[in-house]
Protein backbone atom coordinates (compact mmCIF):
# COMPACT_ATOMS: atom_id res chain seq x y z
CA UNK A 1 0.00 0.00 0.00
CA UNK A 2 1.24 3.40 -0.76
CA UNK A 3 2.08 5.69 2.12
CA UNK A 4 0.26 8.61 0.57
CA UNK A 5 -3.32 6.91 0.51
CA UNK A 6 -2.99 5.65 3.84
CA UNK A 7 -2.02 9.53 4.57
CA UNK A 8 -5.17 10.91 2.72
CA UNK A 9 -7.13 8.48 4.58
CA UNK A 10 -6.53 10.00 7.81
CA UNK A 11 -7.07 13.50 6.50
CA UNK A 12 -10.75 13.01 5.41
CA UNK A 13 -11.03 11.88 9.22
CA UNK A 14 -9.56 15.06 10.67
CA UNK A 15 -11.75 16.81 7.89
CA UNK A 16 -15.10 15.89 9.51
CA UNK A 17 -14.34 18.33 13.12
CA UNK A 18 -16.91 20.41 13.58
CA UNK A 19 -15.79 24.15 14.89
CA UNK A 20 -19.30 26.04 16.63
CA UNK A 21 -19.60 28.75 18.88
CA UNK A 22 -21.89 29.14 21.26
CA UNK A 23 -24.72 31.84 19.63
CA UNK A 24 -27.78 31.08 20.06
CA UNK A 25 -30.04 31.72 17.35
CA UNK A 26 -34.15 32.59 16.99
CA UNK A 27 -34.17 29.68 14.71
CA UNK A 28 -33.82 26.86 17.01
CA UNK A 29 -36.39 24.97 18.15
CA UNK A 30 -36.48 24.57 21.57
CA UNK A 31 -37.71 20.62 21.45
CA UNK A 32 -34.21 19.57 23.06
CA UNK A 33 -34.59 16.07 24.67
CA UNK A 34 -31.34 13.98 25.98
CA UNK A 35 -29.37 12.07 23.58
CA UNK A 36 -29.83 8.40 23.56
CA UNK A 37 -25.94 8.01 24.34
CA UNK A 38 -26.56 9.67 27.64
CA UNK A 39 -25.65 8.16 31.35
CA UNK A 40 -28.59 6.77 33.10
CA UNK A 41 -30.98 9.58 34.51
CA UNK A 42 -28.71 12.56 32.98
CA UNK A 43 -30.86 15.25 31.25
CA UNK A 44 -27.42 16.52 29.44
CA UNK A 45 -26.55 16.86 26.38
CA UNK A 46 -29.62 17.07 24.85
CA UNK A 47 -29.91 17.26 20.77
CA UNK A 48 -33.12 18.61 19.02
CA UNK A 49 -35.20 17.72 15.80
CA UNK A 50 -32.87 20.21 13.50
CA UNK A 51 -29.68 18.60 14.76
CA UNK A 52 -28.52 20.78 17.32
CA UNK A 53 -26.71 19.95 20.31
CA UNK A 54 -26.83 21.04 24.02
CA UNK A 55 -24.52 21.30 26.50
CA UNK A 56 -24.75 21.73 30.38
CA UNK A 57 -21.23 21.13 33.17
CA UNK A 58 -21.40 21.79 36.44
CA UNK A 59 -17.95 23.44 36.94
CA UNK A 60 -18.27 26.16 39.60
CA UNK A 61 -14.35 26.73 39.81
CA UNK A 62 -13.36 26.57 35.85
CA UNK A 63 -12.06 29.65 33.92
CA UNK A 64 -13.18 27.90 30.60
CA UNK A 65 -15.55 25.41 29.44
CA UNK A 66 -15.16 24.45 25.80
CA UNK A 67 -16.78 20.84 23.89
CA UNK A 68 -14.59 19.93 21.35
CA UNK A 69 -16.54 17.78 18.19
CA UNK A 70 -14.58 15.24 16.09
CA UNK A 71 -12.16 13.34 15.36
CA UNK A 72 -9.12 15.58 16.73
CA UNK A 73 -11.12 17.87 18.83
CA UNK A 74 -10.33 21.30 17.19
CA UNK A 75 -12.61 23.92 17.71
CA UNK A 76 -16.09 23.41 19.44
CA UNK A 77 -18.51 25.00 21.33
CA UNK A 78 -17.48 27.87 24.24
CA UNK A 79 -19.94 27.62 26.88
CA UNK A 80 -21.24 29.95 28.78
CA UNK A 81 -21.34 30.16 32.79
CA UNK A 82 -24.07 31.43 35.30
CA UNK A 83 -23.58 32.69 38.58
CA UNK A 84 -24.19 29.36 40.02
CA UNK A 85 -21.34 27.59 38.35
CA UNK A 86 -23.23 26.01 35.29
CA UNK A 87 -22.06 26.30 31.96
CA UNK A 88 -24.24 25.67 29.04
CA UNK A 89 -24.00 26.41 25.28
CA UNK A 90 -25.28 25.43 22.34
CA UNK A 91 -23.57 24.29 18.65
CA UNK A 92 -24.13 27.20 16.22
CA UNK A 93 -25.12 25.04 13.73
CA UNK A 94 -27.05 21.61 12.74
CA UNK A 95 -24.35 18.56 13.34
CA UNK A 96 -24.27 15.54 10.70
CA UNK A 97 -26.83 12.86 11.87
CA UNK A 98 -25.17 9.69 13.64
CA UNK A 99 -22.81 8.99 15.80
CA UNK A 100 -20.18 11.77 17.06
CA UNK A 101 -17.35 12.05 19.49
CA UNK A 102 -16.33 14.99 21.76
CA UNK A 103 -14.47 15.87 25.10
CA UNK A 104 -14.70 18.85 27.18
CA UNK A 105 -11.43 21.18 27.67
CA UNK A 106 -11.77 22.27 30.81
CA UNK A 107 -9.07 25.16 31.70
CA UNK A 108 -7.03 24.00 29.03
CA UNK A 109 -7.15 20.15 30.61
CA UNK A 110 -9.28 17.36 28.56
CA UNK A 111 -11.90 15.63 29.74
CA UNK A 112 -14.82 13.27 29.48
CA UNK A 113 -18.42 14.38 29.65
CA UNK A 114 -20.22 12.70 32.86
CA UNK A 115 -23.42 13.41 31.38
CA UNK A 116 -22.70 11.01 28.24
CA UNK A 117 -21.27 7.46 27.60
CA UNK A 118 -17.94 6.86 26.47
CA UNK A 119 -17.07 5.02 23.03
CA UNK A 120 -13.23 4.55 22.51
CA UNK A 121 -12.05 6.61 19.55
CA UNK A 122 -8.77 9.01 18.66
CA UNK A 123 -7.07 6.66 20.93
CA UNK A 124 -8.54 7.57 24.30
CA UNK A 125 -12.04 6.99 25.72
CA UNK A 126 -14.28 9.92 24.81
CA UNK A 127 -17.28 11.24 25.44
CA UNK A 128 -20.15 10.32 22.25
CA UNK A 129 -23.13 11.79 21.24
CA UNK A 130 -26.15 10.78 18.57
CA UNK A 131 -28.01 12.63 16.23
CA UNK A 132 -31.07 11.30 15.27
CA UNK A 133 -30.91 10.59 12.00
CA UNK A 134 -34.05 10.40 9.32
CA UNK A 135 -33.46 6.80 8.86
CA UNK A 136 -32.10 5.48 11.81
CA UNK A 137 -34.82 2.45 12.07
CA UNK A 138 -32.42 0.14 10.24
CA UNK A 139 -30.08 0.23 13.56
CA UNK A 140 -33.11 0.45 16.06
CA UNK A 141 -33.25 -1.91 18.70
CA UNK A 142 -36.32 -3.57 17.84
CA UNK A 143 -38.61 -6.70 19.06
CA UNK A 144 -37.12 -8.85 17.00
CA UNK A 145 -34.75 -12.34 17.28
CA UNK A 146 -31.24 -10.87 18.25
CA UNK A 147 -28.09 -12.91 17.54
CA UNK A 148 -24.37 -12.78 19.75
CA UNK A 149 -21.56 -10.68 20.15
CA UNK A 150 -19.05 -12.59 22.23
CA UNK A 151 -15.50 -11.83 23.60
CA UNK A 152 -12.65 -14.22 22.63
CA UNK A 153 -9.33 -14.21 23.33
CA UNK A 154 -7.05 -15.79 21.04
CA UNK A 155 -3.61 -16.98 20.89
CA UNK A 156 -0.97 -14.98 19.08
CA UNK A 157 2.04 -16.23 18.94
CA UNK A 158 3.58 -13.38 16.76
CA UNK A 159 2.88 -10.94 19.05
CA UNK A 160 3.50 -13.01 22.48
CA UNK A 161 0.33 -12.71 23.73
CA UNK A 162 -3.86 -13.64 24.02
CA UNK A 163 -5.57 -10.69 21.69
CA UNK A 164 -8.84 -10.10 21.59
CA UNK A 165 -11.69 -10.40 19.33
CA UNK A 166 -15.48 -9.78 19.43
CA UNK A 167 -17.73 -12.38 17.42
CA UNK A 168 -21.16 -11.73 15.94
CA UNK A 169 -23.23 -14.78 15.67
CA UNK A 170 -26.18 -14.58 14.29
CA UNK A 171 -30.08 -15.45 15.57
CA UNK A 172 -29.90 -19.24 15.85
CA UNK A 173 -26.85 -19.71 16.02
CA UNK A 174 -26.89 -22.28 18.61
CA UNK A 175 -30.26 -24.17 17.87
CA UNK A 176 -28.59 -25.66 14.55
CA UNK A 177 -25.16 -27.55 15.08
CA UNK A 178 -24.90 -28.89 12.05
CA UNK A 179 -25.59 -25.03 9.88
CA UNK A 180 -22.27 -23.38 9.16
CA UNK A 181 -21.49 -20.13 8.27
CA UNK A 182 -19.88 -17.31 5.93
CA UNK A 183 -17.42 -15.32 7.88
CA UNK A 184 -16.45 -11.29 7.29
CA UNK A 185 -13.26 -9.85 9.36
CA UNK A 186 -14.83 -6.39 9.94
CA UNK A 187 -11.99 -3.65 11.28
CA UNK A 188 -12.29 -0.01 12.86
CA UNK A 189 -10.40 3.35 11.88
CA UNK A 190 -7.37 4.19 13.20
CA UNK A 191 -7.92 5.72 17.18
CA UNK A 192 -10.86 2.83 17.35
CA UNK A 193 -10.28 -0.22 18.54
CA UNK A 194 -12.23 -4.17 18.58
CA UNK A 195 -15.39 -2.45 20.50
CA UNK A 196 -16.14 0.45 17.77
CA UNK A 197 -18.23 -1.85 15.36
CA UNK A 198 -20.34 -3.00 17.97
CA UNK A 199 -20.62 0.41 20.09
CA UNK A 200 -20.78 3.00 17.65
CA UNK A 201 -21.50 1.41 14.64
CA UNK A 202 -24.13 -1.02 15.68
CA UNK A 203 -23.04 -3.73 13.43
CA UNK A 204 -24.71 -6.31 15.37
CA UNK A 205 -28.31 -4.74 15.20
CA UNK A 206 -27.97 -3.92 11.99
CA UNK A 207 -27.51 -7.32 10.97
CA UNK A 208 -30.35 -8.36 13.27
CA UNK A 209 -32.79 -6.31 11.61
CA UNK A 210 -31.30 -7.76 8.43
CA UNK A 211 -32.13 -10.75 9.10
CA UNK A 212 -35.81 -10.57 10.37
CA UNK A 213 -36.70 -8.82 7.35
CA UNK A 214 -34.99 -12.03 4.95
CA UNK A 215 -33.13 -9.26 3.43
CA UNK A 216 -29.66 -11.13 4.23
CA UNK A 217 -28.70 -14.99 4.65
CA UNK A 218 -26.66 -14.76 8.20
CA UNK A 219 -23.36 -14.46 8.44
CA UNK A 220 -20.50 -14.18 10.97
CA UNK A 221 -18.90 -10.82 12.03
CA UNK A 222 -15.39 -10.88 13.71
CA UNK A 223 -14.03 -7.66 15.01
CA UNK A 224 -10.58 -7.47 16.23
CA UNK A 225 -7.88 -4.98 17.23
CA UNK A 226 -5.86 -3.76 13.95
CA UNK A 227 -2.76 -1.55 15.79
CA UNK A 228 -0.37 -4.25 16.15
CA UNK A 229 2.47 -1.51 16.05
CA UNK A 230 0.88 1.14 17.69
CA UNK A 231 1.29 4.48 15.68
CA UNK A 232 0.27 8.04 16.79
CA UNK A 233 -1.14 10.64 14.22
CA UNK A 234 1.68 12.66 12.53
CA UNK A 235 4.11 8.89 12.43
CA UNK A 236 0.88 6.82 10.16
CA UNK A 237 3.53 6.73 7.31
CA UNK A 238 5.32 4.24 9.65
CA UNK A 239 2.57 2.02 9.76
CA UNK A 240 2.86 -1.32 8.21
CA UNK A 241 0.46 -3.94 7.86
CA UNK A 242 2.83 -6.80 7.95
CA UNK A 243 2.60 -7.19 11.96
CA UNK A 244 -1.57 -7.30 12.11
CA UNK A 245 -1.52 -9.49 8.33
CA UNK A 246 -0.04 -12.22 10.37
CA UNK A 247 -1.71 -11.89 13.27
CA UNK A 248 -5.22 -11.90 10.98
CA UNK A 249 -4.54 -14.27 8.60
CA UNK A 250 -2.06 -16.65 10.34
CA UNK A 251 -3.72 -16.33 14.00
CA UNK A 252 -7.28 -15.10 14.12
CA UNK A 253 -8.46 -17.05 10.73
CA UNK A 254 -7.63 -20.29 11.76
CA UNK A 255 -8.86 -20.08 15.58
CA UNK A 256 -11.96 -18.32 14.74
CA UNK A 257 -12.37 -21.58 11.95
CA UNK A 258 -11.84 -24.05 14.80
CA UNK A 259 -14.19 -22.76 17.57
CA UNK A 260 -16.92 -21.47 15.42
CA UNK A 261 -18.93 -23.00 12.88
CA UNK A 262 -17.55 -21.41 9.60
CA UNK A 263 -17.60 -22.09 6.20
CA UNK A 264 -13.67 -22.39 6.21
CA UNK A 265 -13.02 -21.33 2.72
CA UNK A 266 -12.11 -18.36 0.53
CA UNK A 267 -15.32 -18.48 -1.02
CA UNK A 268 -17.09 -17.81 2.25
CA UNK A 269 -14.40 -15.80 3.58
CA UNK A 270 -14.70 -11.63 3.42
CA UNK A 271 -12.63 -8.87 4.47
CA UNK A 272 -13.85 -4.81 5.30
CA UNK A 273 -13.10 -2.16 7.04
CA UNK A 274 -13.46 1.50 7.44
CA UNK A 275 -11.23 4.51 7.12
CA UNK A 276 -7.43 2.56 8.23
CA UNK A 277 -9.58 -0.69 8.52
CA UNK A 278 -10.37 -0.28 4.65
CA UNK A 279 -6.59 0.24 4.29
CA UNK A 280 -5.70 -2.65 6.12
CA UNK A 281 -8.26 -4.77 4.11
CA UNK A 282 -6.63 -2.89 0.66
CA UNK A 283 -3.04 -4.41 1.71
CA UNK A 284 -4.66 -7.87 3.14
CA UNK A 285 -6.25 -9.30 0.31
CA UNK A 286 -3.99 -8.22 -2.38
CA UNK A 287 -1.02 -9.62 -0.20
CA UNK A 288 -3.72 -12.52 0.20
CA UNK A 289 -5.83 -13.35 -2.50
CA UNK A 290 -6.20 -16.99 -1.53
CA UNK A 291 -7.77 -16.19 1.94
CA UNK A 292 -10.40 -13.57 0.99
CA UNK A 293 -12.90 -13.18 -1.67
CA UNK A 294 -14.68 -10.57 -0.79
CA UNK A 295 -13.63 -7.24 -0.11
CA UNK A 296 -15.11 -3.61 1.41
CA UNK A 297 -13.46 -0.42 1.64
CA UNK A 298 -15.67 2.27 3.63
CA UNK A 299 -14.34 5.30 3.40
CA UNK A 300 -11.07 4.01 2.75
CA UNK A 301 -9.49 3.99 -0.55
CA UNK A 302 -9.85 2.33 -3.52
CA UNK A 303 -8.93 -0.63 -5.55
CA UNK A 304 -7.65 -0.50 -9.41
CA UNK A 305 -7.61 -2.77 -12.30
CA UNK A 306 -3.88 -2.65 -12.27
CA UNK A 307 -3.18 -3.44 -9.12
CA UNK A 308 -5.74 -7.02 -8.99
CA UNK A 309 -4.46 -7.93 -12.85
CA UNK A 310 -2.29 -10.45 -11.36
CA UNK A 311 -4.64 -11.69 -7.98
CA UNK A 312 -7.26 -14.26 -7.83
CA UNK A 313 -10.16 -12.54 -8.82
CA UNK A 314 -12.63 -11.58 -6.05
CA UNK A 315 -15.91 -12.53 -6.44
CA UNK A 316 -16.87 -9.01 -4.73
CA UNK A 317 -15.50 -5.28 -4.33
CA UNK A 318 -17.40 -2.97 -2.62
CA UNK A 319 -16.57 0.77 -2.49
CA UNK A 320 -18.25 3.30 -0.41
CA UNK A 321 -17.92 6.93 1.53
CA UNK A 322 -20.04 9.73 2.49
CA UNK A 323 -21.25 12.23 -0.24
CA UNK A 324 -19.03 15.05 1.93
CA UNK A 325 -15.92 12.98 1.30
CA UNK A 326 -15.23 11.83 -2.33
CA UNK A 327 -17.97 10.44 -3.65
CA UNK A 328 -16.42 11.24 -7.35
CA UNK A 329 -13.34 9.26 -7.02
CA UNK A 330 -15.30 6.13 -5.27
CA UNK A 331 -17.72 6.17 -8.62
CA UNK A 332 -14.61 6.36 -11.07
CA UNK A 333 -13.33 3.71 -9.80
CA UNK A 334 -15.90 1.50 -9.51
CA UNK A 335 -16.66 1.77 -13.12
CA UNK A 336 -13.27 1.35 -13.78
CA UNK A 337 -13.35 -2.01 -12.02
CA UNK A 338 -16.95 -3.07 -14.26
CA UNK A 339 -15.24 -2.14 -17.36
CA UNK A 340 -12.31 -4.59 -16.50
CA UNK A 341 -14.87 -6.98 -16.01
CA UNK A 342 -14.94 -7.18 -12.06
CA UNK A 343 -18.01 -7.44 -9.56
CA UNK A 344 -17.75 -4.35 -8.25
CA UNK A 345 -20.47 -2.08 -6.47
CA UNK A 346 -20.15 1.42 -4.65
CA UNK A 347 -22.16 3.33 -2.58
CA UNK A 348 -22.75 7.09 -1.35
CA UNK A 349 -23.77 8.14 1.57
CA UNK A 350 -25.82 11.18 0.70
CA UNK A 351 -25.39 14.01 3.46
CA UNK A 352 -22.47 12.65 5.51
CA UNK A 353 -19.06 12.68 5.68
CA UNK A 354 -16.06 10.35 7.41
CA UNK A 355 -17.80 9.26 10.30
CA UNK A 356 -19.71 6.71 11.32
CA UNK A 357 -23.12 7.28 9.72
CA UNK A 358 -21.45 6.82 6.63
CA UNK A 359 -20.21 3.23 7.58
CA UNK A 360 -23.84 2.27 9.07
CA UNK A 361 -25.50 2.57 5.85
CA UNK A 362 -22.17 1.30 4.30
CA UNK A 363 -22.36 -2.10 6.40
CA UNK A 364 -26.85 -2.31 5.51
CA UNK A 365 -25.88 -1.94 1.77
CA UNK A 366 -23.08 -4.20 1.84
CA UNK A 367 -24.56 -6.81 4.07
CA UNK A 368 -27.78 -7.58 1.40
CA UNK A 369 -25.37 -8.29 -1.19
CA UNK A 370 -21.92 -9.88 0.89
CA UNK A 371 -22.52 -13.38 -0.14
CA UNK A 372 -25.15 -13.13 -2.15
CA UNK A 373 -25.09 -15.91 -5.42
CA UNK A 374 -27.34 -13.67 -7.08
Amino acid sequence: MKQYSLIFVFLWTFSSTFCFSQTESSSIKEDFKPSITNQPGKEFPQVNSQGYARFRIEAPQADSVRVSLGLGGRGGTKLTKNEDGVWTGTTEGPMDEGFHYYHLTVDGGTFNDPGSKNYYGSTRWESGIEIPAHDQDFYALKNVPHGHVQQVLFPSPSTGTSRRAFVYTPPGYGKDASKRYPVLYLQHGWGEDETAWSNQGHANLIMDNLIAEGKVEPFIIVMTYGMTNEVKFGGLRDFKVDAFQTVLVDELVPYVDENFRTLADQKHRAMGGLSMGGMETHSITLNKPEVFSRYALLSGGIYTPEELKDSTKPDLIFISAGSKENPDRVTKAVSALKEAGFNAVSYVSEGTAHEFQTWRRSLYELAPILFSNK
